[in-house]
């Protein structure tokens, strides 16, 4: 069984994560960190200090919806069981990978708060536990190392299969054939594919 060194409960999420993190082309141990991080449950609500509410397995804040329901997407999509509040956040965490300002770490933390003081603590503690998934990906996976451009030379990967040193080995995506939506790699994409409840896959509960 591909999944039996993980808890049980971690079976269904983590195998949307790593369809997520192909289908879309991102890191796939920054996803299942961001994961981990974010640590939702399906219908969970979980109300800020400031009024908002973070929602569903990958808490997407209450704030950010508007943007979404312009693609059709609602709150109940968001808050689903199965794999489609995962591919939502994957398509969310790759347009900042590939738009945002900063390095890797901080685009990926923009993910949760663009807030200078509030992504550094959120990037510090990602990249603690996308090292950790990134061991495991290694594990089960075909990995090759990212290219992105845009980044400082530092966090520049190439793409080819890897063995890395461990202060780079936590940046992989999966071995895939990527869709057309997904290909571009380059920080002036704006292109963004829009996902809307039609395009689901047949797995939610």
């Amino acid at each position: 069984m591909l999944f039996a060194d993980l808890p049980p409960e971690l079976h269904e999420p983590v195998a949307c994560l790593i369809e997520a993190a192909i289908e879309y082309n991102v890191p796939a141990n920054i996803l299942l960190a961001i994961a981990e991080k974010e640590g939702g449950k399906p219908g969970q609500w979980v109300r800020n200090t400031n009024g908002t509410y973070d929602v569903g397995p990958m808490q997407f804040n209450s704030a950010y919806l508007k943007e979404l329901m312009s693609h059709g997407v609602f709150e109940s999509d968001v808050a689903a069981y199965g794999c489609y509040p995962y591919q939502l956040a994957a398509w969310r965490i790759r347009d900042h990978i590939y738009n945002d300002q900063g390095d890797l770490w901080t685009r990926a933390a923009n993910y949760h708060s663009r807030t200078p003081a509030v992504n550094a603590v959120y990037r510090a503690d990602l990249m603690t536990k996308a090292e950790r998934w990134s061991e495991w990906v290694e594990q089960h996976y075909i990995t090759y190392e990212v290219n992105l451009d845009g980044l400082a030379a530092s966090m520049q990967f190439i793409l080819k299969p890897i063995t890395l040193a461990p202060e780079t080995s936590a940046v992989k995506t999966l071995e895939s054939k990527t869709p057309p939506e997904a290909k571009s790699d380059t920080a002036a994409d704006t292109d963004k594919p829009v996902i809307t409840p039609a395009a689901r896959a047949n797995d939610a509960q």
